[in-house]
């Protein structure tokens, strides 16, 4: 994908929550297999027809719930958000779409998902787990009405399955995943489990703690064929500018943080390499900071103590890596900073923390 072809950077709703048009087009394509007119539910939703001929839009997540709300009774399918993973295709996720297709693997895709995923939509959000032999994806959904959660669900963790088959390895299409969970109960109609192997082709557990999706480490590490390391620096760095313009209602304090988490893939970014994306000198940034009381190395300690929480209590990393992945120089450097922030050292909190990451 060249520099040119990239979308433009749009104006977004202030509505706290969004979802993308790829996203809601998704359901509407599969609406359309089952014969469904679509418009007057769109009316009733509050979505404008002429917003979805632009796949740089997004709607407020609430519409996209009602719209939900009315198309699952109208197709008649107790399995609707695990069908409408059929109607997959390589734009859905806009550009983090573009991106996933040029990372090396599985396990850089999935570092990134929990930042990018904010520009398909704040329907959910993703967690990755890495264990010494298997890892999972978890997701967990924003929205509330019951019915909607659970095809929403489905979807999600189905359209994961059936996006990286046919987009990422289809040259491992016969591996998939070694297990899939959901919070909700299984269907009512013992015969509808079958669509789940046909989805998942592994085995389906309900009931669970939380959902997700896991796969062995051999897929997570397998090289995806395609992808180009330049042209994901290209994809990164307007994907950063999405996400600017996604945060501009947030607080200052939490769009350098957000530009922060984004940069961290590359190193610690300079001071002034985020005033350069705020369109603002350094003096200006630590002004603007200082007003929300924090400055750019307090943002900086913060972001470092949460990655590092993540990767100590849910991967098995080495301390090596993870002082690698945060920007310190030195191991040592690492475990200094962790003891002088969280008053405990590195190695007890990960032993603290063994029983989540073994869950």
């Amino acid at each position: 994908m060249k520099d040119e072809q990239l979308p433009p950077v749009r104006s977004v709703s202030p509505e706290a929550g969004l979802a993308s048009v790829p996203a809601v087009k998704q359901y509407l394509r599969s609406a359309e297999t089952y014969g469904i007119d679509y418009a007057p539910l769109l009316t009733q939703a509050g979505i404008s027809p002429d917003v979805l001929n632009d796949n740089n839009q997004w709607v407020p997540a609430s519409a996209l719930e009602k719209l939900l709300s009315l198309l699952i009774p109208a197709s008649g399918d107790p399995c609707f958000g695990l069908h409408t993973s059929a109607h997959i295709s390589y734009d859905m996720y806009c550009i983090q779409g573009y991106i996933n297709m040029n990372c090396a693997n599985l396990r850089e895709i999935w570092d990134k998902t929990p930042i990018l995923e904010k520009i398909i939509g704040d329907m959910g959000y993703s967690t990755p787990i890495y264990g010494p032999e298997e890892s999972s994806l978890r997701w967990d959904c924003n929205y509330t009405d019951p019915v909607v959660k659970r095809h929403i669900t489905e979807n999600i963790l189905a359209s994961w399955a059936c996006y990286a088959r046919e987009f990422l390895l289809p040259d491992r299409a016969n591996e998939g995943p070694t297990q899939v969970c959901f919070t909700h109960s299984a269907p009512a109609d013992p015969a509808l489990l079958g669509e789940y192997d046909n989805i998942f082709g592994c085995e389906v557990l309900f009931d669970q703690p939380y959902n997700a999706i896991t796969i062995d480490n051999g897929s997570l590490s397998y090289p995806i064929t395609q992808a180009n390391p330049a042209i994901l620096s290209s994809l990164l760095d307007h994907a950063t500018l999405i996400l600017k313009e996604l945060d501009k209602n947030r607080s200052f304090a939490d769009q350098v943080k957000n530009l922060l988490r984004l940069m961290m893939n590359n190193g610690v970014p300079r001071r002034e390499a985020i005033a350069e994306q705020l369109n603002m000198n350094s003096r200006t940034l630590q002004r603007k900071l200082k007003e929300e009381d924090t400055s750019y190395q307090l943002l900086l300690d913060e972001l470092r103590f949460e990655m590092a929480s993540h990767y100590l209590a849910k991967t098995n990393l080495t301390m090596e890596s993870v002082a690698e992945k945060l920007g310190f120089a030195e191991t040592r450097s690492f475990y200094r900073h962790f003891k002088n922030y969280s008053g405990q050292t590195a190695g007890e909190f990960r032993k603290q923390h063994q029983m989540e990451f073994s869950a």
